[in-house]
């Protein structure tokens, strides 16, 4: 079963990565309750982010425990500076059990897509 679940995760992460390099910014529908989350460093989300988005560093040590500690069914749109990071933890939160993810890519992306301001 791991190696299914990890087999899953790298194929998934391939996957949106691709989509990240070729990323549009396709109008994103937020919903009442959609949680903005910005996975980058806290130093970059501290110098802009996404206005409402709440940040949970997807490189750090803690970031399993930090986004299990949201409700599995909520909606979320998950973005970075690039796509990059933003695919990796779509990636961590489809296997620890996350329904209703939607991966924005880059900062400039997210805020296009979701009409957002990105603000300090």
């Amino acid at each position: 079963m791991k190696k299914t679940l990890a087999a899953l995760a790298v194929a998934v992460t391939l996957v949106l990565g691709l989509a990240a390099c070729s990323a549009s910014a396709e109008p994103i529908a937020l919903a009442a309750g959609t949680v903005i989350v910005d996975v980058r460093t806290p130093s970059e989300y501290a110098a802009g982010h996404l206005h409402g988005a709440i940040n949970v560093d997807v490189q750090s040590t803690t970031f399993d425990a930090d986004i299990s500690a949201l409700p599995m069914d909520g909606a979320y749109v998950v973005y970075c500076a690039s796509g990059n990071r933003s695919a990796a933890a779509i990636t961590r939160m489809t296997v620890l059990g996350f329904t209703g993810l939607t991966d924005a890519h880059g900062i400039s992306d997210a805020a296009a897509s979701t009409g957002l301001a990105i603000v300090q």
